[in-house]
Formats: structure tokens, C-alpha cells, sequence
């Protein structure tokens, strides 16, 4: 068969088809217009959504991938544009999210010139990328976003950037696709060590007092199905890694919540008592561990993870498991002997009294005073059926929705883990509800954190995109206030905040929306949002000064918790 000879933007364009894009956040400029030029001609088979700002095409790019497990794709021009996008590929690293960015570049001959709008982007990405590489020529194009694509979603996924120079879109090439699912140098996929997988098995079946920490691994693997079965056979508690929440629904009686410096009770303190210590597709991230001198020091230690940089970086494993969650964890599944932790998990039942009665039940029921934010946020969950998306924003909005949200399915959680980045949630609310059309996503915004990313209405407007966005409002940088006052002295500098009319806003962009004060109006208040057809903003002003509770001190021990005003 005789090959096209076709632009360089054309065989972008292509690939992006044969490789299964659907979807395409960006925003056009320059260095960039002949791939928007041919866009034009792709309207049927590729959806552009046009975002405000290129930070905001990244984390809906990052949203999207999130629910639906397919690479999200940004596409933006040169200069400010990449580098307006660097917030989103860092985060997406430090979540391991499949990204794919496109940035134009100016032509080839300018490189390293200053040319107007000329930055280095593979030099600034590097550090940020799994994979990061300039064209400079329309036969390299094809290669390079094929090569982009199994990069990104192999393995450990993560965000690859390829940067496109003007000539290169330009110019004719003679097109053939040839989808790559080979790197020499790369093995996506570690061989599985069988000694290993013995020495895991042997361990957990010696334990009396084993304790599971399940991360985001488990549900980028899609290996939900293979821990269930793994974590019933031997009848482990476990607590979930933010990321990793909803792997396994929230009402599962192995269930015991959620780690970290804001996590349950139960799961943090077990972590020092269990003789067996199982970690999941997990990194052991500061935020779960706490003082590292004084972490499990009692339990031995076995680690599932696929990327061998993981393995002993921050705790050293008694026995490491490299792989692909989804067979090892079916591998040592098979070498499990059927068993009963009674005892063991009876022991966590007086911890949940304790959280429950100091913490949850004054959270969620209070009975007068200002709404509270977990009260919000469980109405809402209640209210989906505990079947929605929670996205977030960061901050005390983030805390409070991963702790109180309840999930029935898998990847129901969309929020900036590693990076901890405001702004993140508008945009990512507008690609978790594209990629995932027929469920009901809930995005949760602080004040500060709404208004980072506020113009990103204007792509909810354009693109009439059903989300459901409930601002917590307490005037306050609600986050670093609680540690100015826990930590600082009660010094609040430059956390109080004065705050715009957010539901005039919404309404300049045609998102219905109300603000809700008083706790008999709530339930009516969350109704009107949930039954609206399209957008809407719901403001909750909740208490001023209001904490997340439980809460580690950062670099403390898990076991050094504190409970509140008790």
C-alpha cells in the first residue's frame, strides 16, 4: 500500500487516533497553530476542550487519566505556555499519573536563539518527566508520541513531554504508524523473583498480628479484584494510602480507614503494634510514616511495589516483592494458608470508640453552631449514594473529604497527593467528569484554593460540564491557619482572607449556584445541586476556625495523635 505523504501535524494527529485519544486539553498559541490548524479537520474524532490557563489543561488532563486509566493529553505553545504547565507535570510524577503533554516549539533553526516565546523545555522537564524529547523533524513525530504513549502508561505511569518544533509540524512526511510496546532499555514490567514470593507468602503465614497498607499501586495495576482476594484469604486489616482509598469500598469489614498525619486512628497505631507490616503499591511517604527512627520497628516488613527505585528508599523491607501488583499479589495469594485474625482485629475496635466519640461524631453531628466541614461533606456522600467521584482541592477541604467521602468503586478519588497543589481541583473535576461521564463527580474547593484556578469556570461554562462544586468557605487559609495556631502561636500572618461574591461569579458564567449557612437548610441545599441539570456551585460557610482532626505533628510518631480539644 502506497504511504501518505502528509504534514508533520498530521501525523500528530493521526497517531493520537490510532493510539485511542479521544480527548485533548489545551489551548492554542503560535508555535503550536498548524496542530490547531489540522485540529480542525479532526473535530469528529478528537474533542478539544479549550481550558483558561495551561495549568488547568494539565490537571484536567491529569483528571481525566485518573478515572478512566487512560493517558490524559494537554496541548499547548511555547514559552509561557510549557512552563505555565510545569505545576501539572510535577504532580503528575510525584501521583503516578499517566500524562502525555504536547508543547510547539519554535522552528528549528531559531533553537537557541531567544526567540520570541523560545524556552528550554526539555531542560525544565527533565527532572519532572519519565520521558522528555524534542522533535525537529515530521518523520521523528509519529515515533516520538507512539514512543510517548506506552512511556506514559507502562509500568509505572507517570508524565512524558514531547516538545514539537514548528518545522517539524510543518513539513511533509512520508506517514506510517507503527505502535511501540518495546524499549530495549526499558522493562516496564520486572521479572518476578520466586524466592520472594515464597518468602512473603511464609511470613504471612507465620503472622499473628499482620496489618495491610494499600496504595494508589493496587488501582493503577487494576489489581483491586487480586487484593481483595489476597486480603480475605488471610484475613488482614488495612488501612489505604489517600490515593489508594478506594481500592477496596469503604464499608469492607477489613476496612480500617485511612493513613497518615489526618488518617484514622486505628490503622496509624496498629502500625506499630502488628508483627507484620504489608505494603502495597505504596511508597511510605513521609505523610504516612511519620519519624522514620520509630516506625514499625517491631514488625517485619514485606514490600509490593513495581518500581524497583521504591523498594528500601525509605523503609527497608524484610522481603521485597518487585512486580506488577496485579500477579504478585495473585502469586502469593496462591501460597496463603486460610486464616482467622479474630483477635487481632477486635483490637482495633477500642481506638474507632475513641475516634468516633473525640472526633467523628462531633464533626458530623454537631448539634449547634457553624456548619462544619466534615458535616458537608459526609451530606453530600450520603446524598450520591456513596457512589460518586470526590475530587479535591488542598488543604483542610482535602483532609476532611478523603476522611469522610465514602467510595462503593474504584478510582473515586482524584486529589494532588505528593504535590500538594492548590488549584488543582477545579480543573481536575472538569477531566474527571469527561473521562468518566456517567457518574456524578463532587469537587470540594477551599476558598484560597477556588480561586487559583477560578477562571476555569469559564471552561466549565463552554464545555457545559456537570460538575458539582462545593466551596468550604471560612475566609481563612484553613490549612496553615490550623498549624499557625496548633504550632505558631496562634500568629495568623496572611491566612485571613476577604473573599468575592463566588456565587455572582458562577453566575457570570451561567453555574447556577447558592450559598448555604444554617444546618436545617442543608440537606434541601444539597438536594437543588444534586438534581440540577448542569454545574453548580454550592458555597458552604462553614466555622472560621474549624481543624482536621486526627492529626500527627509532621516528623512525629504515628502513635503521637492528637485528638482535639479532649
Amino acid at each position: 500500500m502506497e504511504k501518505q505523504m502528509i504534514t508533520g501535524s498530521e501525523a500528530l494527529l493521526k497517531t493520537l487516533v490510532a493510539e485511542g485519544v479521544d480527548t485533548i486539553f489545551g489551548y492554542p498559541g503560535g508555535a503550536i497553530m498548524p496542530v490547531y490548524d489540522c485540529l480542525y479537520s479532526y473535530r469528529d474524532k478528537i474533542r478539544h476542550v479549550l481550558v483558561r490557563h495551561e495549568q488547568g489543561a494539565t490537571h484536567a488532563a491529569q483528571g481525566y487519566a485518573r478515572v478512566s486509566g487512560k493517558p490524559g493529553v494537554a496541548l499547548v505553545t511555547s514559552g509561557p505556555a510549557a512552563t505555565n504547565a510545569i505545576t501539572g507535570i510535577a504532580d503528575a510524577l510525584m501521583d503516578s499519573t499517566p500524562l502525555v503533554v504536547i508543547s510547539g516549539q519554535v522552528a528549528s533553526p531559531l533553537l537557541g536563539s531567544d526567540a520570541f516565546q523560545e524556552i528550554d523545555v526539555i531542560g525544565i522537564t527533565l527532572p519532572i518527566t519519565k520521558w522528555a524529547y524534542q522533535v525537529r523533524r515530521a518523520e521523528d513525530v509519529a515515533w516520538a508520541i507512539s514512543r510517548a504513549f506506552y512511556i506514559a502508561s507502562s509500568g509505572r505511569p507517570g508524565p512524558v513531554v514531547i516538545d514539537i518544533a514548528k518545522d517539524a509540524q510543518i513539513n511533509k512526511v512520508e506517514y506510517e504508524y507503527k505502535k511501540i510496546d518495546y524499549i530495549r532499555s526499558y522493562q516496564p514490567r520486572p521479572d518476578v523473583n520466586t524466592d520472594h514470593i515464597s518468602a512473603a507468602a511464609e511470613l504471612i503465614n507465620q503472622a499473628k498480628k499482620p496489618l495491610a497498607l494499600v496504595g494508589q499501586g493496587v488501582i493503577l495495576g487494576n489489581a483491586e479484584k487480586e487484593l481483595i482476594n489476597f486480603l480475605e484469604k488471610a484475613d488482614i486489616p488495612f488501612g489505604s494510602t489517600i490515593l489508594g482509598l478506594s481500592a477496596v469500598p469503604t464499608d469492607h469489614p477489613l476496612n480500617k480507614g485511612m493513613l497518615g498525619m489526618h488518617g484514622n486512628v486505628g490503622p496509624n497505631r496498629k502500625t506499630n503494634e502488628c508483627d507484620l507490616l504489608i505494603g502495597i503499591g505504596m511508597r511510605f511517604d513521609d505523610r504516612v510514616t511519620g519519624d522514620l527512627k520509630t516506625y514499625a520497628k517491631q514488625a517485619k516488613i514485606i514490600h509490593f511495589d513495581i518500581d524497583q527505585a521504591e523498594i528500601g528508599k525509605n523503609v527497608l523491607p524484610t522481603v521485597p516483592v518487585l512486580g506488577d501488583a496485579k500477579d504478585t499479589l495473585a502469586a502469593v495469594t496462591k501460597l496463603l494458608n486460610p486464616a482467622k485474625h479474630t483477635e487481632w482485629i477486635a483490637t482495633f475496635q477500642p481506638d474507632e470508640q475513641e475516634e468516633d466519640q473525640k472526633v467523628i461524631q462531633k464533626e458530623l453531628f454537631p448539634e449547634t453552631g457553624p456548619l462544619k466541614m466534615g458535616e458537608v461533606i459526609n451530606k453530600v456522600s450520603e446524598a450520591t449514594g456513596h457512589d460518586g467521584i470526590l475530587v479535591t482541592d488542598v488543604g483542610q477541604n482535602q483532609m476532611m473529604g478523603v476522611r469522610y467521602f465514602k467510595y462503593k468503586r474504584t478510582r473515586s478519588v482524584v486529589t494532588s497527593g505528593g504535590l500538594g497543589t492548590m488549584g488543582f481541583g477545579l480543573p481536575a473535576a472538569i477531566g474527571a467528569k469527561i473521562g468518566a461521564t456517567d457518574r456524578t463527580v463532587c469537587c470540594f474547593l477551599g476558598d484560597g484554593g477556588f480561586q487559583m484556578t477560578i477562571q476555569e469556570l469559564g471552561t466549565i461554562m463552554q464545555e457545559n460540564t456537570n460538575v458539582k462544586i462545593i466551596v468550604l468557605n471560612n475566609n481563612f487559609l484553613g490549612m496553615v491557619r490550623q498549624w499557625q495556631e496548633l504550632f505558631f502561636d496562634e500568629r495568623y500572618s496572611e491566612t485571613n482572607m476577604l473573599n468575592p461574591d463566588f456565587v455572582a461569579i458562577a453566575k457570570a458564567y451561567n453555574i447556577e449556584g447558592r450559598v448555604v449557612e444554617k444546618r436545617e437548610e442543608l440537606d434541601g441545599a444539597i438536594q437543588e445541586m444534586l438534581n440540577h441539570d448542569g454545574a453548580y456551585l454550592l458555597v458552604a460557610t462553614i466555622e472560621k476556625c474549624g481543624m482536621v482532626y486526627p492529626m500527627i505533628p509532621a516528623g512525629s510518631t504515628v502513635t503521637n495523635i492528637i485528638m482535639g480539644d479532649n
